[in-house]
């Protein structure tokens, strides 16, 4: 099989032009996320088809198109256009109730939305078709400010050559915001400390992130 990507806790390879094989390197949350994109795809969000499903492993329909974050290497002058399509992922996601099976993270009372929790251009793939939201194993049910508060922390403190241009990401980040309608800052300093108790933080992001938090009165 030939390998196309390699993440943190999962690798994917072809299966042919039609079909990817996510192999998580230790027992993952594939059958939820199985559960929760047949979920998504029944309300018209645009995920993946699922074609088979074990403990450790997801075959998927194939997206043909380069991530949002490859195009923006490939066509900086579109960041502006990327940031907007970025909100309107995120607005959509937020408009579906989230199902009772689902786990609740960054929940209230009354917070019952689906999160994707790592909603960034990565994970967006750019097909013929539209875009396609990929890699859920993170999802939760709760807060959309949170989810929104993700992207920010995720995209304004990573360490990914696709954002080293600084007025590159800031263009994004100020796009993305614009158009999204749900306002991040009552998460923001909640996501900021959760994503600094991540060990596979680097210095330089650690720092931008401490760069986010709100000043002591």
């Amino acid at each position: 099989m030939e390998l196309i990507a390699r993440g943190r806790t999962a690798d994917v390879y072809a299966l042919g032009d039609d079909r990817v094989l996510r192999r998580y390197r230790q027992d993952g949350p594939t059958h939820q996320e199985v559960r929760l994109m047949t979920h998504l795809s029944a309300q018209g969000y645009p995920v993946p088809r699922v074609h088979d499903v074990t403990d450790t492993d997801l075959v998927l329909q194939r997206l043909h198109g380069p991530t949002m974050l490859e195009a923006l290497r490939r066509r900086p002058w579109r960041t502006t256009a990327y940031g907007r399509l970025l909100g309107e992922l995120h607005d959509t996601l937020h408009a579906v109730t989230a199902p009772d099976w689902l786990p609740r993270r960054f929940a209230g009372e009354s917070d019952h939305r689906v999160l994707h929790l790592d909603l960034h251009p990565a994970n967006v793939i750019l097909t013929d078709r539209g875009p396609s939201v990929i890699d859920w194993c993170n999802a939760a049910a709760g807060d959309p400010a949170a989810d929104v508060a993700q992207t920010l922390v995720l995209v304004g403190s990573s360490d990914v050559s696709g954002f080293a241009a600084r007025l590159r990401r800031r263009a994004l980040l100020r796009a993305f915001q614009r158009e999204c309608r749900t306002d991040p800052a009552s998460r923001t300093a909640e996501v900021v400390t959760a994503r600094l108790a991540d060990p596979n933080v680097t210095a330089t992001e650690a720092a931008r992130l401490r760069a986010l938090l709100p000043a002591d009165p």
